[in-house]
């Protein structure tokens, strides 16, 4: 019998990570990664508690998978994750089916524990009951496409030693912990084995990376990735001011394969706000690692993090906050109104009312986006290479891609099937529309390798679909 597992993840690129080891794990214990919950013996949420949302999301779901668990005593539901963490005393009070919490460093026994439980399950019994539960929704991760294996993620550092008082990620997963380079290296030439076209090294604040043992840096890191044979494109996330030093910008801007994108979160635009999120620095330094950044990777897209309604937070700190937007024109910004965490000094502070909090969230998303859609519409009339993603959630007769600089791309795959961009998933796209969103336009080209010439794709558009696969 063939034991089935399903996976859920909310959060970062930290969690998105950790879902592939995990699914890694199952599948190394003979488990099938399955796309849909009734079909699963073992349900895995993957939680996050950065923000009040992603912790209701998951409490919510547990009381979703409470059906199943009612259809099927032998279904365990595991929690996993930075919730896990925060909440390991009190989630199975308030979650009584949950069958085990695993905390953020802990997957390594979660992964024996899938290999314990793998022979004592039995559909035959439970199977009719379990069928006739209604769809419960929700995304599988783990569940391997055709476009799986192009993008690979690579932790290089869990935890942070910073202590922002708004952020719970040191209370859950602790203070910095770095991996030695040489088990980072053989990570990434393993998933280039694997056929992955694109490296995305993940830590929670990346660029402060120390290797162990020899104390080489971020930058140093970067070199030596950048030297694998195989590797076509790299990338990273998340980075802090802090740790942004004129070496690395001049490291970035010397490798060819990085991708032409960074990610600084500057959070706010008022030293003020600065001070109570204990950020580390003022708006006049993050704007020196701006400039120090534009000197070195004139060409490369910046992007940002930033929050309304932190405590304390007047009218007149946001409007420094749109003033900095204005002038630093962040070609993409994860924007969010505050919550508050428990267990997080911000928590304990006054609150901004709330409708506050989400009018300015209101005004800080016009200003942003109103300088993103003329970046795209920059675009049109130009050809990007872009890597594809699969087919376009919204049409599925586009395909859906990234540009190098993290622009979504989507283009008319003129009748052919999708899974053929697989083979060939770097696309040239001749750009005809620019949108907040992204840019849409036509396919000219497409290559099985970044660094190869384009070839026009197959005129002919009638395909045997057996002959294919």
């Amino acid at each position: 019998m063939t034991a089935g597992i399903y996976i859920e993840t909310f959060g970062c690129q930290m969690n998105e990570a950790d879902s592939r080891y995990l699914a890694d794990r199952a599948e190394a214990a003979g488990y099938t990664i399955v796309d849909e919950p009734r079909a699963a013996n073992v349900l895995v949420l993957n939680t996050c508690t950065v923000r009040d949302n992603a912790e209701r999301r998951a409490y919510g779901r547990m009381q979703h998978f409470r059906a199943l668990k009612v259809a099927d005593p032998t279904v365990k539901l595991v929690v996993c994750g930075c919730l896990a963490e925060q909440d390991r005393d009190r989630m199975q009070t308030i979650a009584p089916h949950v069958d085990a919490v695993f905390g953020t460093s802990e997957l390594a026994r979660l992964g024996d524990a899938l290999a314990a439980w793998r022979d004592g399950f039995d559909d035959a019994e439970y199977a009719q009951e379990r069928a006739l539960v209604a769809a419960l929704g929700g995304r599988a991760d783990g569940v391997q496409d055709a476009f799986s294996h192009l993008r690979s993620f690579v932790t290089v550092q869990r935890g942070c030693s910073y202590y922002c008082t708004f952020c719970i990620v040191p209370h859950v997963r602790g203070r910095f912990d770095h991996r030695p380079m040489a088990d980072v290296l053989a990570e990434v030439r393993a998933a280039i084995g694997a056929g992955a076209r694109e490296i995305t090294l993940v830590g929670q604040t990346v660029n402060a990376y120390k290797e162990p043992s020899s104390g080489a840096d971020f930058a140093d890191l970067l070199e030596e990735v950048a030297t694998l044979d195989g590797l076509e494109r790299l990338t990273f996330v998340t980075s802090h001011p802090k740790d942004y030093t004129e070496k690395l910008a001049r490291t970035m801007g010397s490798l060819e394969k990085l991708n032409p994108r960074f990610h600084l979160p500057v959070q706010s635009g008022s030293d003020p706000v600065l001070r109570r999120m204990n950020r580390k620095y003022t708006v006049g330094q993050y704007l020196e690692k701006v400039a120090t950044f534009r000197e070195y990777c004139p060409d490369w897209a910046l992007t940002t993090d930033l929050i309304t309604g932190f405590p304390g937070e007047t009218e007149d700190d946001f409007e420094l906050t749109l003033d900095l937007c204005r002038r630093v024109g962040f070609a993409q910004a994860f924007m969010f109104v505050y919550s508050p965490r428990r267990g997080t000094p911000a928590a304990r502070w006054e609150q901004v009312p709330a409708g506050v909090g989400a009018e300015r969230l209101r005004r800080l998303i016009a200003v942003v986006d109103g300088g993103m859609r003329p970046l795209h519409e920059r675009k049109i009339g130009t050809t990007v290479r872009c890597l594809v993603q699969g087919p376009s959630r919204k049409d599925p007769a586009k395909i859906a891609a990234k540009t190098l600089d993290n622009v979504t791309v989507v283009a008319p795959m003129d009748g052919l099937p999708a899974d053929r961009f697989a083979g060939s998933p770097w696309i040239d796209v001749v750009v005809e529309r620019g949108f907040v969103w992204g840019c849409e336009g036509r396919i000219s080209s497409w290559s099985p390798r970044f660094a190869d010439a384009g070839e026009p794709l197959p005129a002919e558009r009638s395909y045997d679909l057996v002959s294919l696969f």
